[in-house]
């Protein structure tokens, strides 16, 4: 696997503890997604992506308007929360 790819893939299961975590302690999809959008304007403020993957998400980020932004933040919490990840990551 190439660093990028990895570095990706880390970051997604990072992402997806959190996500699952929210899940587990009751949080709703609305608040899970309202987090997820101001995490998303604080990354993209404040750190420079590491991979393709994660500059593609921060091009769409700064070309996108605010409920665009707020679809985005709902889609990667929904990519990272389809349960593909969440068998070996939480217990």
């Amino acid at each position: 696997m190439p660093p990028g790819e990895n570095t990706w893939e880390k970051w997604k299961d990072t992402l997806s503890l959190v996500v699952n975590l929210g899940n587990k302690i009751g949080l709703e999809e609305k608040t899970m997604d309202r987090i997820a959008l101001r995490l998303g304007n604080w990354l993209a403020d404040h750190i420079d992506p590491m991979n393709r993957e994660q500059r593609l998400l921060k091009d769409l980020w700064d070309v996108a308007r605010e409920d665009e932004r707020q679809v985005l933040a709902a889609l990667v919490t929904r990519m990272v929360s389809d349960g593909r990840r969440q068998e070996n990551m939480v217990h």
